[in-house]
């Protein structure tokens, strides 16, 4: 049988020490001037440090982060989760950690490490590819928004690593800590060598490649490191500067309708059944019914540990607000949250679209109810031009595995279109504008936006057509009728969740 991948690098490679600083010197000081670039070019950076134990990771990760400056980068260290961690996805403890532009996060280990301990069991191929199918998307993603993704897997012999386990134990065992949970991946070597070569190979792509480190000697591997990361900084820089010159030249081939061609387009909204209601005996009934059976089952989900995700989304004055609060009026306010979403900060803004909701995520057994959610990339950031054509296209699939993401964990995802047509949004305008008590709710902003009506019909009509899936779909609710609409929602939600907790 031939030699594997890992086995076959040649681990003989050395660097003396007088050559070792030598090289140094002159790398610590290119790193230095590529950081301080990168700050101002607004460049977030990831460096992944993955590797056998006893590779000497953290003695190396210290001399490649000595030359840079402490407040431009982050270092994080990925040890076995939290209480707290442990309630949320995998992927969720390392999305809170994404850098700002113009930031460095440096890992000491990172989600491959954790995804072999805590998610991948032993000659389980499936679980193995479902993983680093969401490792991958999570990469891509944050690729596409502008990081630069750094990945080095520090590789030594068994024998090595061996020779080195005896001299820590010699000299001082208390300095070699390994958790309970990777005391497996620490001394079977052998047992986990095909995994982490699968790993690699699926992992390694264009954007976030991985460089592997011959770490039999730690100067060869420090100088290894060091070039490397340079390298790719040097790439990434100049690609941002040809993309900020690029993107200032003007269309000259604007998109046209061609002449004589009548739209093709369809309209899931346009068949949605604007005259359905419900009479006030009927919705007192069905209202405190649902009410009743969702206080009882968010006792089951925190007993099953099942998380529900549920996203209101509407026009102007559909009702969500009254929606959420008639959906939630049972409910103990110690196991759910409602997340009302804005206009990002600029703290928010300097990180990739998708960080702020991934930290409302609920733990397991809990209900978080988004008033507004992700979906604003694809409508309202779409149609008043808040981000580019190219990222709110790419924001569907981006959304999708994000979703896809959650049902993986085990959450239930319910998605609200509060649908109403034009006469009755300017009714209720007219409404809150007499009403003292309701005035805080229309802004000029609101009478501006049913200016785009057709806009934002066509970008909502793409929304539901890309993102409902067989695991998230969208559930269109006919809000003329704001007592339907609450009865149409509580019966979603309630029946999703039965349906989870019978499976």
């Amino acid at each position: 049988m031939g030699l594997s991948m890992l086995e076959k690098v040649d681990l003989s490679k050395r660097i003396d020490d007088g050559e070792y600083k030598d090289l140094v010197d002159k790398l610590e000081i290119k790193m230095g001037e590529l950081q301080r670039k990168s700050w101002k070019m607004q460049l977030p950076i990831i460096v992944v440090f993955e590797g056998w134990h006893a590779s000497g990771m953290s003695d190396i990760i210290n001399r490649f982060i000595l030359p840079m400056d402490p407040r431009g980068f982050r270092f994080h260290t990925a040890t076995s989760p939290t209480d707290e961690e442990k309630l949320r996805p995998l992927l969720w403890r390392f999305w809170t950690k994404v850098p700002a532009r113009g930031q460095v996060a440096i890992f000491d280990r990172s989600w491959y490490r954790r995804a072999i301990i805590e998610h991948i069991e032993k000659n389980n191929g499936k679980g193995l590819e479902r993983c680093l199918q969401g490792i991958r998307s999570f990469e891509r993603q944050l690729a596409d928004d502008g990081y630069l993704i750094i990945k080095f897997f520090l590789h030594i012999s068994k024998e090595k690593q061996q020779q080195r386990f005896k001299e820590l134990e010699k000299n001082n065992g208390d300095l070699f800590i390994v958790g309970e949970d990777e005391v497996d991946y620490a001394n079977e070597y052998e047992t986990y060598l095909y995994t982490v070569e699968k790993i690699l190979e699926n992992t390694d792509s264009f954007r976030a490649p991985w460089t592997i480190v011959e770490a039999n000697n730690r100067n060869f591997a420090t100088v290894k490191i060091m070039t490397a990361f340079i390298s790719a900084m040097e790439d990434k820089l100049k690609e941002v500067d040809h993309k900020s010159v690029t993107e200032t030249t003007v269309d000259l081939f604007p998109k046209e309708d061609l002449p004589g061609i009548p739209s093709l387009k369809t309209s899931i909204l346009a068949r949605t059944d604007m005259e359905k209601t419900i009479d006030k005996k009927e919705y007192k009934k069905k209202k405190k019914d649902y009410q009743e059976r969702l206080r009882h089952l968010q006792y089951e989900l925190l007993k099953r540990q099942i998380p529900v995700v549920i996203i209101y989304e509407g026009w102007d004055a559909s009702g969500k607000g009254g929606n959420i609060r008639r959906l939630a009026h049972r409910l103990n306010p110690r196991l759910y949250s409602v997340i009302p979403i804005g206009a990002p900060n600029d703290y928010e803004i300097s990180r990739h679209y998708l960080w702020r909701f991934l930290k409302e995520i609920p733990p397991a057994g809990r209900i978080a109810i988004f008033d507004r959610s992700w979906y604003g990339r694809v409508m309202v950031e779409r149609v008043e031009q808040l981000c580019t054509e190219n990222e709110w296209k790419r924001a569907y699939r981006e959304i999708n595995e994000f979703e896809a993401m959650l049902t993986d964990w085990n959450a239930v995802v319910v998605k609200f279109w509060l649908h109403i047509d034009q006469d009755t949004q300017f009714e209720r305008f007219q409404k809150r504008s007499a009403t003292p008590h309701k005035q805080w709710k229309i802004t000029q902003e609101d009478w501006r936006n049913r200016e785009n009506w057709d806009a934002y019909r066509e970008a909502v009509d793409e929304m539901l057509e890309k993102t409902s899936t067989t695991y998230a779909p969208w559930t269109i609710v006919e809000a003329n009728d704001k007592k339907y609409a609450r009865i149409k929602a509580m019966k979603t939600v309630t029946e999703a969740i039965e349906e989870k907790l019978k499976n």
